[in-house]
């Protein structure tokens, strides 16, 4: 699987948006909890306004009990000030309160709403994201989000506005001590423009490194068995560790920016308090102003230093959470190809037919002079007609078998269930009528029970009627198996059910799709890992099953072809042939070099004797008695093995 774009491009943030603008896309999700979120910072602002007026209240207590000496009201005066501290960590309190649970409801929809959207996108899209770049997405970019709405935001809001009341009221007691402070403010403007070209930069390089990693990690602990059995695990834990430090090299980056702009963000409020604490002396000097509104001046002052510091980090972090929404907004807004129609078409009465009409299909990564993969395929199945599909290695016959439930859509022509274009059909009743079982069987975590029932979302898992649909299935696909398992059919499978054998996934998978009760069903290879007598049983049972399904089954094995009604033959993109197996041994050239590399790669899988045979491309038609041996040896493994042994 190729990498995301973001991926591939690491340097520059994908979205072209000023910040505010690119966090105002956040607004549908914040929208239903804006006023707890506003709470939150009226909370902040209140608790920062009462901070601000305990230098007002030393500088009155200064300027009369102490210097008066009056002893109760000193004591008074502490009072007022112990007061607003309890006031002011009420109002942090209340700030909690109010943004925890909106921030993890905004973080809950968003997981929610990006899931949903990744289960509609088209496979072409996971064709080209890497999945470790989709989880980190998911997880660690949306948690961004979350603390930066509950945390960061409301913050940033409030510090702001503190540090503008605050510079207010420093020219409450002297304009010069007031300008100082304004002054000495615009390097550090200077320093955080620049700090946001750059920093914006680096994060978005770390979150899409960070993507990239978890995606190693996946990656080997999927194939842990293959990195085990070629004694691999040193080459892997090599490419992670070249990752990691790449990782690693990129986060020094980001922290040697923030600890450039910490560096003035330090510095200045320190030349600040030298230069006021100068100017303060000489105005006291003048009698410009009093020891009192000195103090009081300092102690504001003080109270300025951590929203004045506060800053560099506030500002950073939401730089992340800006870099965190470009992320999440990327696969919020792919475009999905393949949608439902406007005016879906519904099938009353479903008799199974499928068909392909001058059917073109090429890969989005294919190149200009490329022919299509699928170049004007036409091909109709009968309602209950098995049809064995046949090809050399890369023919297409796995491409064409993804086109009927619009995993892809073709690129030119159309298919038709029941003389009805299938992109005309909601998606959920066109799956309904169509399904699926795939050569490499994929499971899910959960029971064996709700893994073979997952295309039955019409049935509780648990009814009596979904019992007998699972007993059903189970004995079509030879999957007896299940109740030796710890829990029976409860049992939880593991991931991706990697803790059964190949072929105990495959005979689930099969299971999965017969238990659908489709009309039409599209089998590629599904028997690929069973053995010999296993595969003669689930024969025997398909064919049961396939009488009244209209079946497309991708042949691998001359056994396969065997149950189907008829053939057809994909050669380079088309369907050259149609016809009983009989009748296109004794017509086609290259469906006889088909069934002979079939009939071989069977016999070497099996151990088998081959019958041997003159090159059937020296010959324009074979023999009667040529025809009558090869449509034998497309019996099972077994009767092969029979014949050979007698």
């Amino acid at each position: 699987m190729s990498s995301s774009p973001s991926s591939q491009n690491s340097s520059p943030p994908s979205s072209s948006l000023s910040t505010p603008a690119a966090l105002w896309r956040l607004k549908p999700f914040v929208k239903p909890v804006i006023w707890r979120l506003v709470g939150g910072a009226a909370s902040a602002l209140v608790a920062a306004i009462i901070a601000l007026m305990i230098p007002l209240v030393l500088e009155q207590i200064i300027s009369g009990p102490v210097r008066s000496g009056e002893f109760g009201a000193i004591a008074w005066g502490a009072l007022a000030v112990f007061g607003l501290a309890i006031g002011e960590a009420v109002m942090v309190w209340l700030r909690r309160q109010f943004v925890l649970n909106p921030a993890t409801e905004v973080e809950y929809q968003m997981r929610t709403q990006l899931y949903a959207r990744l289960q509609t996108l088209p496979v072409a899209f996971h064709d080209r994201w890497q999945s470790g770049q989709l989880l980190s997405r998911m997880m660690q970019d949306i948690g961004l989000i979350r603390r930066w709405l509950a945390f960061g935001l409301v913050l940033l809001v409030v510090n702001i506005l503190t540090i503008i009341i605050g510079s207010v009221l420093l020219f409450r007691w002297h304009w010069l001590l007031g300008a100082i402070f304004l002054v000495t403010a615009v390097p550090l403007w200077i320093r955080g423009y620049l700090f946001e070209k750059r920093y914006g930069a680096l994060t978005r390089r770390s979150q899409d490194q960070a993507g990239d990693l978890a995606t190693s990690v996946e990656e080997s602990v999927h194939g842990i068995r293959v990195l085990k059995a070629f004694g691999r695990g040193k080459h892997a834990l090599s490419r992670f560790s070249r990752q990691a430090e790449t990782l690693r090299e990129t986060e020094m980056s980001k922290a040697g920016a923030i600890a450039s702009i910490w560096f003035w963000l330090d510095l200045m409020p320190q030349i600040a308090f030298g230069l006021s604490l100068i100017s303060g002396i000489w105005l006291i000097s003048q009698g410009a102003i009093e020891v009192p509104e000195l103090f009081a001046f300092f102690a504001m002052a003080v109270v300025l230093r951590w929203p004045i510091e506060s800053i560099g980090f506030l500002f950073s972090f939401m730089l992340d959470a800006r870099t965190a929404t470009d992320r999440v907004f990327e696969i919020f807004s792919e475009t999905n190809s393949i949608t439902d129609p406007q005016n879906p078409v519904r099938i009353i009465e479903p008799r199974g037919e499928l068909a392909f009409e001058g059917a073109h299909f090429r890969y989005q990564d294919a190149g200009a002079s490329e022919r299509d993969l699928l170049d004007g395929i036409d091909l109709v199945l009968r309602p209950g007609e098995t049809m064995a599909l046949v090809g050399l290695t890369g023919s297409g016959k796995t491409t064409l078998t993804t086109l009927p439930a619009r995993l892809y859509d073709v690129t030119g022509g159309r298919v038709t269930l029941d003389g009805v274009d299938v992109r005309d059909l909601a998606l959920s009743e066109l799956r309904q009528h169509i399904a699926m079982a795939f050569e490499d069987a994929t499971l899910f975590s959960a029971s064996v029970r709700e893994n073979v029932l997952l295309g039955r979302a019409d049935l509780d898992v648990h009814s009596e009627e979904a019992e007998r649909v699972l007993r059903e299935a189970l004995d079509v696909a030879q999957a007896a198996f299940v109740d030796s398992l710890p829990d029976g059919v409860e049992t939880i499978i593991g991931e991706e059910g990697l803790s059964l054998s190949g072929g105990q996934r495959q005979r689930l998978a099969l299971a999965r799709a017969v238990a659908a009760k489709p009309k039409v069903l599209v089998l590629d290879d599904p028997l690929s890992a069973l053995d010999v007598d296993t595969e003669a049983l689930v024969e025997e049972a398909l064919r049961h099953v396939l009488a009244d399904t209209t079946a497309l089954i991708v042949a691998h094995r001359p056994s396969t072809v065997a149950l189907a009604d008829r053939v057809a033959l994909l050669e380079a993109g088309r369907v050259t042939a149609v016809g009983t197996h009989a009748e296109l041994l004794k017509t086609s050239r290259h469906y006889r070099h088909v069934i002979s590399s079939l009939e071989a790669e069977e016999a070497a899988r099996t151990g088998a004797i081959p019958v041997i045979r003159e090159d059937p491309d020296d010959d324009a038609e074979w023999s009667a008695e040529s025809v009558e041996r090869a449509g034998a040896s497309t019996g099972s493994a077994n009767q092969q093995e029979e014949e050979v042994q007698a």
